[in-house]
């Protein structure tokens, strides 16, 4: 299989070509522009439809519509474009209507920096948009990854009838790594898309996509079942990796890039004989609290790192649930932490070098 050196956004950006994306809606902002750049290129040559809308609020909106019609449609932005597109993502979980959203991570609040960032972690997982629903959130960590969770992400809104965010931070959007595409993906069995816009050929009766329900009983019996399905998604959908971790005193969780750089520390340590393990998730949102807590019955400590101010952390505390003490490493503002720095706050957790 032919390995291509491409950067990060590029590659995800062809990954989501391959995967059967035929609409893509965005707006420029740093450091995820070359998504839209690419897929503006791309777009016209396999049948497809690019379009810079006006604004981050548009495109959303338009990725509403395509994705009514039963069209797999995509937007990307970066942190402060996110934000913009929140009501239209709260408007797609209502009427269940499945689409991927692309974050490459960038320093805030406000417009803050271009700069990589992990701090909207609390946003993709917890509080993206008004009313009750989840996304499911996934988080690669190399360029090769980017492309295999672009193929995943839409066969989980197809399979669950709902938006699916990546997050990357900017080192992931903007880094070069060599990546493979499959030769034919063949990818989950997926219900037909009977519920879509796409015409009725005078064979049944019209469908409608809406997220307005004004009988509170009717809308109260939607958002529960929806929620059925999210306790599926827990069940069946939660992807992390792990190592060192069955002898591991000191346990490290991180995600993303930022796994990459504490998985270095890792080894450091452990040439040091201090015992570290890496629990790195995969899914941010469902969480892979269960390894955290079946994890924490035997480790000492857990040191989540994360390019924030501590959010990740809230939930590595809440697997632990007091079974092991919890630290926070982390840098913000678009400051990258080095190994040399997780190792340090290895060594002071576990009191210094055995």
């Amino acid at each position: 299989m032919e390995k291509l050196l491409m950067k990060g956004n590029e590659a995800i950006a062809e990954a989501a070509i391959r995967a059967g994306c035929l609409r893509f809606y965005g707006y420029p902002i740093t450091p995820q522009t070359e998504v839209s750049a690419y897929m503006s290129k791309k777009m016209p040559k396999v049948g497809g439809l690019f379009m810079q809308a006006e604004s981050e609020i548009a495109a959303i909106n338009m990725v509403y519509g395509s994705a009514a019609a039963g069209v797999r449609a995509m937007t990307s932005s970066s942190s402060p474009g996110i934000s913009l597109k929140a009501e239209g993502i709260s408007y797609i979980a209502g009427a269940d209507l499945p689409c991927v959203v692309l974050n490459i991570v960038r320093g805030g609040p406000g417009l803050g920096g271009i700069q990589p960032a992990q701090s909207d972690y609390f946003q993709a997982t917890k509080g993206l948009a008004h009313g009750d629903f989840q996304l499911v959130v996934l988080a690669p960590s190399s360029i090769q990854e980017c492309v295999d969770l672009t193929y995943e992400a839409f066969d989980i809104a197809d399979q669950y009838r709902m938006p699916v965010m990546l997050i990357g931070d900017g080192m992931l959007g903007q880094m070069m790594e060599p990546v493979t595409f499959p030769e034919e993906y063949k990818g989950r069995d997926l219900p037909e898309k009977t519920w879509a816009t796409n015409g009725t050929q005078m064979k049944r009766k019209h469908n409608v996509v809406n997220s307005l329900y004004i009988e509170p009983n009717e809308l109260e019996k939607l958002v529960v079942e929806r929620y059925k399905k999210y306790d599926y998604i827990k069940e069946t959908e939660v992807k992390y990796e792990t190592e060192n971790i069955k002898d591991a005193d000191v346990v490290l969780v991180a995600y993303g890039t930022i796994a990459r750089i504490a998985k270095s520390a890792m080894q450091k340590a452990r040439n040091e004989g201090i015992k570290v393990g890496l629990i790195r998730p995969i899914t941010l949102w469902p969480f892979p609290e269960k390894i955290i807590s079946e994890t924490a019955k035997k480790a000492k400590s857990f040191l989540a790192v994360e390019m924030s101010m501590g959010q990740m952390v809230e939930d590595v505390r809440l697997a632990v649930n007091g079974q092991a003490d919890v630290h926070f490493y982390g840098r913000t503002g678009g400051v990258i932490p080095t190994p040399d720095e997780v190792y340090n706050k290895i060594i002071e957790i576990a009191g210094g070098a055995k």
